[in-house]
């Protein structure tokens, strides 16, 4: 079990591991006790949003307390932005894109529970990030079964200077994790940190059959799902398990490029706000019919929705004037997304709108495929 350093000390009125225990699925609670997260957290950090509460910046150095109850608060803490090019400070942290975090407690413990490792496991781990994860993951398995991939050199070394305090020696690798590690492989478990759009198939390959494949999947906008995946041998079948938001991995962002050639104005059929205030399960009928298309706005019942390829550049934006009436949609590109939008909006409608939690996912060599119900009812 880890014990906490003479700087991790903590007074019996002060939050700490205790504290973080009533947030994790039972299986979890002795190794979330025997690592403590404050380990794995720079001292100048970013604290996310609770409930109605604002973001706020907390400083160990500063306020020795207020730090402690952000480390230990069921909070997602940001510890880089823009990809590490520019310093993390209170200013900086308003204008740069974030790269990097600790990821709130209750979430780490939901994914860990869809990972579900046994003893004796041997676990990918894509995303080091500040290196918390790993920890838990060697608690629970021993550090020699626990493989982490990072691509942020500087990430990685941090993290492992965390685990080093911490007292766990995981296999620490700096790459691309949506290549996997396949000197390690097979695995029991693939444990994954950051949101993807697109499965890489190299998971797949690399997980034993039967293993099992957890990750914050995207596909569609910057909210996604936890997907769990298990592994036949030449593909990966699972199902969403709820809602999540991750930091996308760095290959797989889309970039949002401004608009090139000639616009295109026309009304739409269909009004965008039916559109956005539809289920979420409209987003898995969306990723299927519209592969690799970025939308803007499903789910938040505004006015109106935004639509982007990265590949090919096209661009749909529909407004639904203040009044009513028929939206105005202005397009740039090779194709006709709101038209596409439309289309897969009626097709959702006619599978009877089902819910999010009647679709699954399969992964294999030839891609993926979005199915409701069972694998071979394919959504096409």
């Amino acid at each position: 079990m880890t014990t906490l350093t003479e700087k991790g000390a903590r007074m019996t009125d002060q939050p700490g591991p205790g504290d973080l225990v009533v947030l994790v699925p039972a299986a979890w609670k002795e190794v979330f006790r025997s690592v403590p997260r404050e380990f794995f957290i720079p001292d100048s950090v970013q604290a996310g949003p609770m409930g109605d509460e604002p973001s706020y910046w907390v400083d160990r150095t500063e306020d020795p307390d207020r730090w402690r109850a952000a480390v230990y608060a069921d909070t997602t803490l940001l510890t880089q932005i823009a990809d590490g090019t520019v310093e993390l400070s209170e200013d900086t942290v308003r204008t740069g894109a974030p790269s990097s975090s600790s990821t709130a407690p209750s979430l780490v413990g939901e994914f860990l529970d869809l990972l579900d490792p046994y003893p004796g496991d041997r676990v990918l781990e894509v995303g080091t990030g500040t290196g918390w994860t790993a920890a838990l993951l060697s608690e629970r398995l021993g550090a020699d079964s626990v493989t982490s991939v990072e691509v942020d050199e500087q990430v990685s070394k941090v993290a492992a200077d965390h685990l080093e305090a911490a007292g766990y020696r995981p296999n620490l690798v700096v790459g691309d994790g949506l290549a996997g590690f396949p000197q390690g492989a097979p695995y029991d478990r693939v444990h994954v940190t950051c949101a993807v759009r697109e499965v890489p198939f190299a998971w797949v390959e690399q997980t034993r059959p039967g293993g099992v494949i957890v990750a914050p999947w995207s596909p569609v906008q910057v909210r996604g799902h936890k997907l769990r995946l298990r592994a036949t041998g030449d593909q990966a079948i699972g199902r969403l398990h709820g809602g999540t938001a991750f930091m996308m991995a760095r290959s797989q962002r889309p970039g949002y490029p401004s608009p090139q050639g000639e616009s295109r104005e026309s009304e739409a059929r269909l009004d965008p706000m039916v559109v956005t205030s539809a289920g979420p399960g409209l987003e898995m009928v969306v990723a299927a019919l519209l592969p690799g298309v970025v939308v803007n706005g499903i789910g938040e019942g505004d006015d109106r929705v935004g639509l982007h390829d990265p590949v090919t550049g096209a661009y749909a934006l529909a407004v639904r004037p203040e009044n009513g009436g028929a939206a105005e949609v202005t397009e740039y590109g090779p194709s006709d997304l709101w038209s596409e939008m439309e289309a897969a909006y009626l097709a959702w409608v006619g599978l009877g709108e089902p819910e999010l939690e009647r679709f699954g996912l399969t992964v294999d060599a030839e891609g993926r495929q979005v199915w409701l119900d069972q694998p071979h009812n394919l959504v096409r």
